[in-house]
């Protein structure tokens, strides 16, 4: 047995993050200096200011007994406080019925901490309008808070938003117990033919079966839509083209779609936070950034059906039209539990997504803890993302996942179900070919996955240069690497069940691994396959651990792997 010495440094990470009251504080111009972008400046995030003016929701007419609709009372309290200059409208102690709140610039919506915000089930109190679904320009059921081309506007408190959204989700029998099942059916709606998913009109099934519902191209119009309305569903929050956004202290909850929806926003911060929806909850995202650009999120905690941190810039051709990243943000000191993903990007990138710093976040419970999902047709590139002291639990699927063969499924399968993996062909590179490179992962600890890392690029577009340092990934699986070129891992632990083997590479090139623990004694190390593989190079790790080092598979042969 041979034992290798350890050397090598770690990534530095020197970043100048900036909080809410430095932003109030500097000119619009001032800039950061990042050390992690390797010099490259980073704009502070600007926070709105409101006046102190305060006006009572309760002024308007508005009544807390739940049942009276207080749509008209609320908005017409925003308007008259936007009118007179701006300042802060209070919804106070009680549980406020109202259809959709439509924001306006300068004004702070505030909940106060005993106070509900309680969005009405009845769809017709929705009209549909001209929004935007999943990348793509859609007809949608109006949110029930939005606003549009607004400057200095805010949601602050500490009370609940609760957007009814279990009225309008479908649901799918496997995912609840049998005593959840059938109180829903016995609540009304409808069953499918094949009793397992629950629907809540004769609508949202017909939505089901149409191509491309919602969708405003090709000449459709809104009105071409209204027989598939209730299908529609509205995310919670949608803000659009808005400059100095606040989102702090709220709760917000049970959102029929997605639950913040920032779109196409300059200079956004979301703090103390708190994001719910039942685990189920389709479609049930935390926060999806489109397209914004200077954003801030920390101290905030999600719980949702979806991902939970999500970052998105449009969706295939239309995104590219658009051609506007989502760049320069910061997310810290968050937490999230149930969720699709902890922190994600993508899938609808096709605008590209730059220059972002996670940190000091925690992901319990997770489907999947890092998550970077692309496919072909998105186009687009995802680049210089920097990623440090994550911490992970329990996570379903993979702790660190980079896929570029994503479908529009759940990201683990459901008990019984099957799913093949994708067939593997190689397609010209165009402007819809997406791009995955430049990540940096540090200081990663995850207590318990399924797999610990998994890589799979397009053989026409290598998933390239991702540099994973730090890392002890406690897992029943260690690593599996596809269609890759420059991953870089050091001072990484796979502790892993199987051992058999701990690591598969296939049509790789470039893969260093420097300082590279593993289980003692178990069967294989590195499985290498593929006739494209070359130059995976392990250094300053112990040889004799396990009962073999290599195997080669597919094509691979012994001149693509050193081990000194």
């Amino acid at each position: 047995m041979k034992i290798f010495n350890k050397t090598g440094s770690c990534l530095l990470l020197a970043v100048l993050l900036f909080t809410g009251a430095e932003a109030q504080n500097t000119s619009p111009k001032k800039q950061v200096q990042s050390a992690a972008f390797g010099g490259m400046v980073l704009p502070k995030v600007q926070q709105p200011m409101f006046k102190k003016d305060t006006i009572n929701i309760i002024r308007f007419g508005a009544k807390a007994d739940g049942i009276t609709l207080n749509t008209s009372a609320i908005n017409s309290a925003i308007n008259a406080c936007n009118k007179a200059g701006g300042g802060v409208v209070v919804v106070p102690t009680g549980i406020w019925l109202s259809g959709p709140i439509v924001l306006k610039s300068n004004v702070n919506l505030h909940i106060n901490r005993d106070a509900i915000l309680l969005f009405t089930k009845d769809f017709d109190q929705y009209p549909l309008v001209a929004g935007n679904w999943e990348g793509l320009p859609s007809a949608r059921n109006q949110s029930p808070i939005s606003g549009k081309n607004l400057e200095n506007v805010a949601i602050t408190g500490s009370g609940i938003i609760d957007g009814n959204g279990d009225a309008w989700r479908m649901v799918k029998k496997d995912k609840l117990t049998d005593t959840q099942w059938k109180n829903l059916v016995a609540s009304g709606g409808l069953v499918s033919e094949d009793k397992k998913t629950w629907y809540p009109s004769e609508k949202t099934v017909k939505g089901t079966q149409t191509k491309q519902p919602g969708v405003l191209l090709n000449g459709k119009t809104v009105k071409d839509f209204e027989d598939i309305k209730d299908f529609l569903r509205p995310n919670l929050i949608v803000l659009e083209s808005c400059k100095k956004v606040l989102l702090e202290g709220v709760t917000f909850q049970n959102s029929p779609a997605w639950n913040l929806h920032p779109l196409l926003c300059t200079d956004i911060t979301v703090r103390n936070v708190q994001v719910k929806n039942p685990w189920y909850a389709q479609n049930g995202d935390g926060i999806d950034l489109e397209s914004c650009k200077n954003a801030l999120i920390e101290n905030s905690t999600f719980d949702v059906g979806d991902d939970g941190i999500c970052i998105k810039s449009g969706r295939d051709e239309e995104g590219r039209k658009r051609g506007i990243p989502t760049e320069n943000v910061i997310v810290r000191n968050c937490i999230v539990y149930h969720a699709h993903g902890g922190f994600v990007i993508g899938s609808e990138m096709s605008g590209g997504v730059k220059n972002m710093i996670v940190s000091n976040c925690s992901f319990i419970g997770t489907d999947i803890g890092l998550r970077f999902k692309t496919t072909r047709g998105r186009g687009g590139v995802v680049e210089k993302i920097y990623i440090s002291d994550i911490n992970m639990k329990d996570i379903v699927g993979e702790a660190l996942l980079f896929d570029m063969y994503y479908e529009a499924k759940d990201p683990v399968p459901l008990a019984g179900e099957q799913r093949a993996a994708p067939v593997v062909e190689t397609f010209p590179v165009t402007d819809a070919t997406p791009l995955f490179k430049d990540f940096h992962v540090r200081n990663v600890v995850c207590n318990g996955a399924a797999k610990a890392i998994f890589v799979r690029g397009l053989p026409e577009m290598n998933i390239a240069d991702i540099y994973l340092d730090n890392m002890v990934i406690k897992a029943k699986k260690g690593m599996e690497c596809t269609e890759a070129t420059g991953i870089h891992l050091k001072n990484v632990q796979l502790l892993t069940d199987n051992t058999n083997p701990v690591i598969s590479i296939n049509n790789s090139n470039n893969i260093t691994f420097d300082v590279l623990k593993y289980p003692i004694g178990g069967d294989l190390l590195f499985k290498i396959g593929g006739e494209k593989t070359k130059g995976i190079s392990v250094k300053n790790t112990w040889a004799g651990g396990v009962k073999n080092n290599v195997e080669f598979t597919d094509g691979a042969t012994e001149q693509s792997f050193i081990m000194n």
